[in-house]
């Protein structure tokens, strides 16, 4: 998936992927309930993200660096995408071994045939924001009616319609714009109210100069509607995995419990120290100066944690709600991201509480009762 960043991977992004990939794959003592064979050799995972490195993915690469999957037997490549591979695709072709999705999204893969099943709901709550000018007038969805409603395509809009449906709003009383991974046409004036996640674009206004000013924008210039506060709502980065080999490939099953269990580490450590799993996104090839990336990584943090049932259970109300509003969704064509319920193997608690369950003498906070989000300063572009 998209999730927002204009900056493709250069060749030092990408080798410095492929060295925090090496570090991954180097070797080690494997921990208790590990997957790692007879032999003590690592059981090779490929992961498959939605977007270019960088905070949002934060977990993930601290799992890497700070040792976490070799310690439970894996040898974990983390595979970026620029927005030319599609998570749920690679998944479903058998090209890796778990994705990083958003749920709307991959429902309308399942209901189009793909078979997966999402093992772990790392964000809990909805990080979209339509974000207009102060003085636009633009306080709610139910002033969309009319206006130039930005949206980055590619199955990042059904927030927008489900929110529009709840409005009793269809999406033929907007225009919809294609809007790039960039605040640049809101900014510009060619949109009234500009789709933004709450860790990337709505930070690119806040390190942005005010022309009139001379100084950065403030959050007093804009009106924001958070999604999480709509019908809209819908769940975003999950952990997907295979349904078929879920059910029927033993090794898969342990696999996918270790890999939980270094990710749910992962994630620990990004909400412990966000200024050390900025840092390592960064080396990981992240294009983001480090306000912007620390910035990221704290925003990420709170929507994540905290997670009261414990980190990546997936809530059934926000399940239900997810599903409601992806039935409900029609776009600017008439089209409709689904037509009917999932099936009952779309999700799974089952691999996430297995994991749980065995940290559960770790001492890690598993569910954030102690998380608490720093003060992140954004300098000019990020810097």
């Amino acid at each position: 998936m998209r999730h927002s960043t204009r900056r493709m991977l250069t060749a030092a992004s990408l080798a410095a992927v492929g060295a925090l990939v090496l570090a991954a794959c180097s070797g080690g003592s494997s921990g208790s309930g590990s997957s790692a064979d007879a032999d003590g050799d690592l059981t090779p995972v490929k992961l498959q993200l939605q977007w270019l490195p960088q905070g949002q993915f934060a977990g993930y690469f601290a799992a890497v660096d700070q040792g976490f999957f070799e310690e439970e037997g894996l040898d974990v490549e983390i595979i970026p995408s620029g927005g030319d591979i599609v998570p749920q695709d690679a998944l479903a072709n058998g090209d890796v071994d778990y994705a990083i999705a958003w749920v709307p999204k991959v429902l309308g893969s399942i209901e189009a045939g793909a078979d997966l099943t999402n093992i772990a709901q790392i964000f809990q709550r909805s990080g979209t924001l339509q974000v207009a000018w102060a003085d636009s007038g633009i306080t709610s969805v139910a002033d969309f009616e009319g206006k130039k409603i930005g949206s980055w395509g590619f199955g990042n809009e059904w927030e927008i319609f489900a929110a529009m449906a709840a409005e009793g709003l269809d999406a033929s009383t907007v225009e919809i714009i294609t809007q790039d991974f960039n605040m640049n046409a809101f900014l510009q004036g060619d949109i009234d109210a500009a789709q933004a996640m709450t860790y990337n674009e709505y930070a690119q206004l806040l390190e942005t100069v005010d022309p009139d000013t001379g100084e950065l924008y403030t959050p007093e210039d804009f009106a924001v509607i958070d999604y999480e506060d709509t019908e809209g709502a819908m769940l975003q980065d999950a952990i997907w995995a295979d349904t078929e080999r879920l059910e029927s490939d033993t090794e898969y099953q342990e696999t996918t419990v270790a890999f939980l269990k270094a990710v749910i580490k992962g994630w620990a450590y990004a909400a412990e120290d966000p200024e050390a799993a900025s840092e390592i996104t960064i080396a990981a090839g992240s294009g983001w100066g480090p306000s912007h990336e620390l910035w990221m990584v704290n925003e990420t943090n709170k929507l994540i944690w905290p997670s009261p049932d414990g980190i990546g259970i997936i809530d059934e109300a926000a399940w239900d709600k997810t599903v409601a509003g992806a039935l409900a969704a029609v776009n600017e064509t008439g089209a409709h991201l689904i037509t009917e319920e999932p099936p009952a193997s779309a999700y799974s608690n089952e691999w996430i509480q297995k994991a749980l369950e065995d940290l559960e003498d770790s001492g890690l906070d598993l569910t954030g009762e102690s998380f608490s989000p720093i003060e992140v300063t954004l300098q000019e572009g990020g810097q």
